[in-house]
């Protein structure tokens, strides 16, 4: 089974954690205290049923909560060291965090050049906050990416088969890079 290391990442209060205890399963209820990543926290499951063509149909994945808190920049490239891809989760109705989404794409997806695959963007909405589910006004560079609305009060098993459906994606571009990297091999 194929193993693969997904970043989540994104400024200081936009439900990373939340999201990842939900998406692993780690948690039965959704906590609504706040209380920030010292670091990072690496959660490991098993992902069944993803949503791509590919071969395999699970996967191994270490998911890493990573904190937004600009004060661990310093550990940011051992974060991603080995990484298949990155979410980046961010709250739409604050300001800051549209503009902080370039910086976090320009760290983690620019500088590993990662393929749009192997990125999505999760606007994660606060209970009661009346989710708008238009596009938010991102820079250029951001709309190719994948984007999807996260409200875990009403759409949570939406959230999950996005998820899903991305993780697809990464094993599929893992599985191609593999292939090609034996037929190379081979010739």
């Amino acid at each position: 089974m194929l193993k693969v290391k997904i970043l989540l990442i994104g400024p200081s209060e936009c439900g990373k954690t939340v999201l990842a205890n939900f998406l692993s399963d780690t948690v039965e209820t959704i906590e609504a205290d706040y209380s920030p990543t010292q670091g990072v926290r690496i959660l490991e499951f098993e992902s069944q049923h993803l949503g791509s063509g590919s071969k395999d149909s699970a996967c191994e994945v270490e998911l890493w909560d990573c904190a937004g808190d600009f004060k661990y920049e310093a550990c940011w490239p051992a974060l991603m060291k080995d990484s298949n891809g990155v979410v980046i989760v961010f709250n739409p109705d604050i300001p800051s965090h549209l503009k902080e989404v370039e910086t976090w794409y320009s760290t983690f997806i620019s500088s590993q050049g990662l393929a749009v695959g192997q990125c999505l963007l999760i606007a994660h909405h606060k209970p009661g906050s009346g989710a708008d589910t238009s596009r938010p006004q991102l820079a250029s560079q951001l709309n190719k990416l994948s984007l999807i609305h996260s409200n875990l009060e009403e759409d949570a098993e939406d959230v999950r088969q996005e998820f899903r459906r991305y993780l697809g994606n990464v094993v599929q571009t893992l599985s191609e890079s593999r292939e090609r990297e034996e037929m190379s091999i081979i010739a």
